[in-house]
């Protein structure tokens, strides 16, 4: 991996004592609860590889679930994220794993709550860094690190054109593009990361579009 500053390897402002173990897993937390769009009545967390063997230590899981709560890699609440949780009604499942993953430090996350629920995979690739390998069984790679706009849609032509025409209309520069599926011809998920804020104008027209099953935008962590 290639670290564009110096603060890439020394890490980002935050409560210790791991900027992979902690940071990094409160930030995965956060991405989750940003996808989630709101706060969850239930967290269910799996952790694989060495989050499963060190995470006490290196307090991933008080981290994990103060990104959940939506609180930042440096924010002191982090180390009572557990109490916090309890007190607003949250109920915290705690699950280690022996699968095998592609990362060591690699999260599982599932919030739920009346409304639905949303899965979130995500690892730590240190100096506080992550990835977010997948969303609701859809496979990505999105870095949780730039303004991004996810499209639920039917997966059928022109549906990435017509999204670009929008961001173009508005002068939203594309970073980043991927579109995932499950299987052909069902629905697909388009994950775009953009160099400033999706505007709520911008994401009305988007949902207008024929055929798009749902927007929502993630703001950087």
């Amino acid at each position: 991996m290639k670290y564009k500053s110096v603060f890439d390897i020394i890490g980002p402002v935050m409560v210790g004592p791991s900027s992979s173990h902690t940071a990094g897993a409160a930030r995965i937390g956060r991405v989750a609860r940003s996808v989630f769009g709101r706060e969850p009545k239930r967290a269910e967390i799996t952790f694989y590889g060495s989050f499963a063997k060190t995470y006490k230590g290196h307090g991933s899981d008080v981290a994990t679930v103060a990104g959940i709560l939506g609180f930042d890699t440096y924010d002191r609440r982090l180390k009572d994220s557990f109490a916090i949780a309890r007190e607003r009604g949250i109920e915290i499942v705690l699950r280690t794993s022996d699968e095998l993953t592609d990362h060591p430090n690699t999260s599982r996350i599932r919030l739920m709550d009346e409304r639905g629920s949303v899965e979130v995979v995500g690892i730590s690739i240190g100096g506080g860094k992550i990835e977010i390998i997948e969303i609701n069984g859809f496979p990505l790679k999105l870095s949780g690190s730039a303004h991004t706009l996810m499209v639920l849609h039917e997966d059928r032509y022109g549906m990435i054109a017509a999204v670009s025409n929008v961001l173009t209309k508005y002068q939203i520069n594309i970073g980043h593009m991927e579109v995932s599926r499950r299987e052909r011809g069902h629905q697909a998920l388009m994950v775009i990361e953009v160099d400033t804020v999706v505007g709520e104008q911008a994401v009305q027209e988007i949902e207008q579009i024929p055929h798009i099953l749902g927007v929502s935008v993630l703001l950087p962590t």
